[in-house]
């Protein structure tokens, strides 16, 4: 299958001086992930998070105004509380990159704990597409990885980065194992490979914005901008509609779902219901481990009437 951005080669111009800065970063990160066992490296990404959930005043603004918005009956003490687990699974989420990115296979499986993908299986052997929908978890890389270890590799959204070098180490990182990239905004290829009863993942959790989107409820905000997306691609490619997550334990094991179907009553032809249908499941995907969710992510930046001035929840 053909993309509208091939894949990066690696010629000697990424070495270029310009990309030095690149080059030292994600060899100093694939070093230090590679040297250290993960223990070490568990309480160095979650330190990270914390040193930045002190520097980061306004991060942690958008984190508080999501749980008041989202958990209204939370007390002050139970938002500090989360948000400081929030940070560190933020931080967390730089060493997962690079646990995805640069290790090995051999090691990179001891991490996954199959729970159930019974789902996934089936679909697998009975050759359906499968539009398997997790959300904006921190350790989102890792779980898209643990997948194609597992044999189930997929398609992933993709955006080339500004930076050469830096596009090249993304690329390479994220098709491992068999993991494959597609042009974010290239709608047919997506269907194309769901008829063809491949596997694409997608994430149905973020404010996209107005464009192809519609307000229901997400949590306990009742018009939350939400994408149609979802329900575009499963109406046109009849594919199987899978929720699926890899969220950490408390052992630091990385725990694969994809445990059912949700397609047998997915109300495809009314975009509003199939929004509100979709995001029941993400909800309950995010409340199995809600602090390893991308909270710092301005999910109701969006407001129903146009003439609300965007972001303003979060003044």
């Amino acid at each position: 299958m053909n993309n509208k951005y091939d894949q990066p080669v690696f010629s000697l111009s990424l070495l270029k001086p310009q990309n030095w800065g690149v080059w030292l970063g994600f060899g100093l990160l694939a070093l230090v992930v590679n040297l250290l066992p993960y223990a070490i490296l568990s309480k160095m990404g979650q330190a990270f998070g914390r040193l930045g959930l002190k520097y980061g005043k306004k991060r942690a603004h958008i984190v508080r105004r999501n749980l008041e918005l989202s958990f209204p009956e939370m007390s002050d003490t139970e938002r500090d509380q989360f948000i400081v687990k929030n940070f560190a699974n933020t931080g967390m989420a730089l060493i997962e990159t690079g646990i995805t990115w640069f290790w090995p296979t051999w090691r990179f499986k001891r991490l996954i704990v199959e729970q159930d993908i019974d789902a996934l299986k089936r679909c697998s052997e009975n050759n359906k597409g499968v539009l398997l929908c997790c959300v904006h978890a921190l350790n989102l890389e890792i779980t898209a990885r643990a997948f194609a270890v597992l044999g189930y590799a997929g398609y992933g959204a993709y955006r080339p980065h500004a930076n050469p070098a830096y596009n090249w180490i993304q690329y390479r990182g994220r098709t491992q194992n068999g993991n494959k990239l597609i042009d974010r905004k290239d709608l047919k290829q997506m269907i194309r490979v769901l008829r063809q009863g491949g596997r694409l993942f997608y994430l149905p959790d973020h404010d996209y914005g107005r464009n192809k989107s519609v307000f229901v409820p997400f949590f306990a905000v009742k018009e939350a901008c939400t994408t149609t997306g979802t329900s575009i691609l499963a109406y046109t490619s009849r594919c199987a509609i899978i929720p699926g997550s890899g969220f950490r334990n408390d052992e630091g094991k990385y725990q694969l779902m994809a445990d059912k179907t949700i397609d047998e009553h997915y109300p495809q032809k009314d975009e509003q219901a199939a929004a509100a249908y979709m995001n029941q499941y993400v909800e309950e995907t995010i409340l199995r481990a809600p602090e390893q969710w991308m909270w710092l992510h301005k999910r109701f930046k969006t407001a129903k009437d146009p003439s609300t001035k965007k972001g303003k929840l979060y003044q």
